[in-house]
């Protein structure tokens, strides 16, 4: 078997597997269930810093994000897609399956939304059902500048739909005073819980615009909808998967035990930066990196194929390539949930270098040995 540093699925704390193995009720009656269900939604809302509801889905992150769309979006609504990524641009595809008209701002994939220039943009057009942004979009790494964009778009009556999946639990995220009416999460990334499991927050003002569509919601699975009165009724539209809600609820538990995991998560993420730049390579983004994920440029001459089997093969780390237009160009680096250590790192950085002396790029140092040095 082999470690996954990868910017998710990340590996998973022994506890969390022990957790997924509890002997298990049925979860369309067992009302205890409902109750630890219950609890733990509660407490995801604690972690996002929300008064608002969250649910919890049966499937990948991706889902949270198509249930966000289909559930706000009706025939020939406008939406704003926000898009400096692969991730960013993804939201309109969701937009026009359930009939909206996606209007992308599309700039520089290589830096964050300058918020200067989107509120440029929006005093000359506004007229948008809701805007969609990505917090990290993971295949370039950048980060997104939440706190500022979600209130700029409320103040023009624009509701927000965030994807922090790659970003939340590394990153600081806070719902309400960001003013962010949808934020969508998963599983298997900084909360380090294996995948199958999305969630959402939803504030009530975006329960309102939700209730008073003109048009149906053009889907069951993705009706956000479906869930709003779980615990009065004590019924889920659909069987939950209990044994995966198990293992989040005991990853839940590690995240809030762990009051230095932000810190953390920087501390690590600015040592491995400058370790990669000292040993020759150089990273995709201008600046605005996420802390969960560094996104490297593969050397001239070489190829990620090679990097990534090598590191697996011979030293049996896993990392990760990318794909859309950034495939064959870069390749990624996770440090994120319980892959956010420093013993972890110090191994990845170390294969790394042996891995691309032994394919003919000379490091210009041990990037593990720099990574050390550089801890702060």
């Amino acid at each position: 078997m082999y470690k996954m540093m990868t910017p998710g699925p990340t590996m998973v704390a022994d506890s969390v597997m022990q957790a997924r193995s509890r002997i298990f009720g049925n979860p369309d009656v067992d009302k205890d269930f409902c109750e630890e269900y219950h609890t733990l939604c509660r407490e995801l809302g604690e972690l996002l810093h929300t008064e608002n509801e969250v649910y919890i889905l049966g499937g990948e992150g991706i889902l949270a994000l198509e249930a966000a769309c289909a559930s706000l979006t009706e025939p020939g609504d406008r939406v704003l897609v926000i898009d400096n990524g692969i991730f960013g641009r993804g939201f309109a595809d969701f937009v026009r399956i359930y009939g909206g008209d996606p209007v992308l701002y599309t700039v520089d994939y290589h830096r964050p939304v300058d918020v200067m220039e989107l509120s440029r943009y929006l005093e000359k057009d506004h007229d948008f059902a809701y805007a969609t942004l990505v917090h990290c979009d993971t295949p370039s790494g950048v980060l997104n500048d939440m706190k500022e964009i979600c209130p700029l778009l409320k103040k023009y009556g624009i509701l927000t739909v965030v994807d922090s999946v790659s970003a939340m639990f590394g990153e600081e995220l806070c719902v309400d005073d960001w003013q962010i009416d949808i934020v969508c999460g998963g599983s298997q990334k900084a909360l380090s819980a294996p995948p199958g499991l999305a969630f959402v927050s939803v504030s009530k003002e975006a329960f309102r615009v939700m209730k008073g569509r003109k048009t149906p919601i053009a889907s069951f699975y993705c009706n956000i909808l479906m869930f709003e009165n779980y615990y009065r009724d004590k019924w889920f539209p659909y069987t939950m998967p209990i044994s995966d809600i198990y293992g989040m609820a005991e990853a839940v538990r590690i995240v809030r035990e762990d009051s230095g995991r932000l810190e953390r998560h920087q501390r690590i993420a600015r040592a491995v930066r400058f370790a990669v730049q000292e040993g020759g390579l150089s990273l995709y983004l201008d600046y605005g990196d996420a802390a969960t994920v560094t996104v490297v440029r593969v050397p001239e001459g070489l190829t990620d194929t090679a990097i990534i089997e090598t590191m697996k093969e011979n030293y049996g780390i896993l990392i990760s390539g990318c794909f859309d237009v950034l495939a064959g160009k870069v390749f990624r680096l996770g440090h994120m949930g319980q892959s956010a250590n420093i013993d972890d790192v110090r191994q990845m950085l170390a294969a790394l270098t042996d891995t691309l002396n032994s394919l003919g790029f000379t490091c210009r140092c041990r990037m593990d040995e720099v990574f050390m040095r550089n801890l702060q």
